[in-house]
């Protein structure tokens, strides 16, 4: 079993399931990490939180994919970049941040679940972008895979604090606080082959929280 508890700084340590739910509510990237052929592997994909599981998607010509819905165990790492720390020096200064990293195995969506999660997913990524679209055809079900995983085992760390500088570089000239990172603003770019006097719709320029 992992070992889920700190050697080191516990007091970073967040072992609040909501902490965990805002985290996973505020970026949709994640990295998988699993044993393949010998060899350790972590590879990037998009990672969303449906209920009490997390899920992801691809191709079912992705060799990766297809492994790890075998039920091997992986490890999920997702992590959110709020700002910089900006101490008086540059040993007491850091990242803002809030990460986890869950652990578990991945099985298969299937039968009418498999299109409700593909919504959601799709949703989660574009807000309100399924009402929008036509539904998904049976032969692009059949090449999607979407795999799922409980989320029952994670370890979570926060970093979101004050400078802890030294009595004598406070009374220093250096300036120290936090530099907060905001949402980026969006800018929508029509496709090239779009046809004329067709407007962003609500979905697009309502995207956020996925960087």
């Amino acid at each position: 079993m992992p070992r889920t508890e700190p050697t080191r700084l516990p007091e970073l340590m967040s072992h609040d399931r909501a902490d965990l739910d805002r985290l996973l509510a505020s970026t949709v990237l994640g990295h998988v990490g699993f044993v393949d052929d010998g060899h350790p592997v972590v590879l990037p994909t998009a990672v969303i939180r449906w209920d009490d599981q997390l899920v992801i998607h691809g191709s079912t010509g992705s060799r990766w994919l297809r492994a790890i819905a075998t039920g091997r165990p992986v490890s999920v790492s997702v992590a959110a970049i709020d700002g910089v720390l900006v101490a008086r020096s540059a040993f007491e200064s850091a990242l803002l941040y809030r990460s986890a990293v869950l652990f578990g195995a991945f099985t298969p969506i299937t039968g009418p679940d498999k299109e409700t999660a593909l919504d959601v997913l799709t949703d989660r990524i574009t807000p309100g972008r399924v009402a929008e679209l036509r539904r998904p055809t049976t032969r692009e079900l059949a090449a999607t895979l979407l795999l799922a995983m409980p989320i029952r085992q994670w370890s979570m760390r926060v970093l979101d604090d004050w400078p802890h500088d030294p009595a004598d570089d406070v009374a220093g000239p250096a300036w120290a606080g936090h530099v907060r990172f905001g949402a980026p603003p969006l800018t929508a770019l029509d496709a090239p082959d779009l046809r004329p006097g067709i407007p962003p719709p609500t979905s697009a320029t309502a995207i956020t929280g996925i960087h």
